[in-house]
């Protein structure tokens, strides 16, 4: 689509520093080889956190939110979702396990993007795997549910299928060529999907699947392991105002990407920069791995907590290791007992 076009591609210009940043995210690149084989059970441990993250942080972006208890259990033990929310959200955990599992066997085809929207909502009443049948429009809500304004008109339904056809024809035209960087064309592929907005409902969270499985493609490895769902959530705001900002005249071919291509490659150098300091925190940390990985699920715990609970997220990891470690966080007054006896809980001090 537009910015996929050959004559809008060779307009690109880029500044030193965005070059310095594409150099840097594809060093980052360059080192996740050092980790695979020196801390493999670290990076076991950081993939089951982040699928948890990124199958909450991408379904609340829009709005879906679950317990985070049952959020582990419906990612962790594939457990059967009981409601529409945790139905969105089981459906989302699909689609990463099949890109987690086989992403060098998922070509980026129309047909493909079309069996991702039919898993998302494998588990919803209404059936996935079509394009939208009517028009729609990207919306500013207010906090009510009411539509505050509308920020983007989407490619009208009767083009819809052409126009998908023509981005990912497009897509391979550039990689396939080598006229830009693989961080230069899927940033952009994701914008025009985005533009077109070929779905009735759950365009967001596709579009988030799409960018790590074309990130896996090129072995940008990151969102494996540091979930990049949930930095789109915690700068949402940006995410949101740059997406906003580099829609505007696309329908003409004379948009400006670099809002968003600024702001997805800040995200990698952000998620690179997270990743390498949790393994090397720890490879080098005199407590040990799973110590770490212990005070790391403890840190992510909302409210009141079991040793139980630490157990689910820290797998291969002993009960005594747990209650060691939990020991060791309270007489250090980082968090206490609620309770006695078999309802013992936990708490983090305030």
């Amino acid at each position: 689509m537009h910015s996929l076009e050959p004559k809008y591609l060779d307009k690109l210009t880029f500044t030193a520093m965005q070059l310095a940043t594409l150099r840097q995210i594809g060093e980052y690149r360059g080192k996740q080889e050092l980790y695979y084989a020196q801390a493999p059970e670290v990076l076991k441990s950081l993939q089951q956190v982040a699928s948890i993250e990124s199958s909450e942080s991408s379904n609340r972006l829009e709005g879906i939110t679950v317990p985070h208890k049952r959020i582990e259990e419906l990612v962790l033990k594939n457990t059967k979702p009981k409601d529409r929310s945790e139905q969105e959200l089981a459906g989302y955990r699909d689609g990463l396990a099949l890109l987690h599992e086989r992403s060098k066997d998922v070509p980026f085809t129309t047909g493909v993007i079309l069996q991702l929207h039919q898993t998302l909502y494998r588990y919803l009443p209404n059936p996935g795997s079509r394009w939208k049948m009517t028009d729609n429009e990207i919306v500013e809500k207010n906090p009510d549910g009411s539509i505050k304004r509308v920020r983007f008109k989407a490619t009208p339904a009767h083009l819809t299928p052409d126009a998908m056809d023509k981005l990912v024809k497009g897509y391979h035209l550039v990689i396939g060529a080598g006229k830009q960087d693989p961080l230069v064309a899927i940033p952009l592929t994701i914008l025009d999907f985005l533009c077109i907005h070929p779905f009735t409902d759950g365009n967001g969270r596709i579009a988030r699947l799409m960018t790590l499985q074309l990130l896996y493609h090129h072995d940008y490895q990151v969102g494996r392991y540091i979930s990049l769902e949930r930095t789109f959530e915690e700068s949402k705001k940006s995410y949101y105002e740059t997406l906003e900002a580099s829609s505007k005249r696309w329908h003409d071919g004379k948009h400006d990407p670099f809002p968003w291509l600024d702001y997805f490659w800040g995200v990698l150098i952000r998620a690179y920069r997270e990743f390498e300091e949790r393994v090397g925190k720890i490879k080098s940390g005199s407590r040990g791995w799973k110590t770490v990985q212990i005070r790391q699920a403890v840190e992510r715990q909302l409210g009141q907590f079991a040793i139980s609970d630490i157990e689910a997220e820290c797998r291969g990891v002993s009960r005594d290791m747990v209650r060691n470690v939990l020991r060791q966080l309270r007489d250090e007054k980082k968090i206490k007992k609620v309770g006695k006896g078999r309802g013992t809980k936990w708490a983090k001090n305030a």
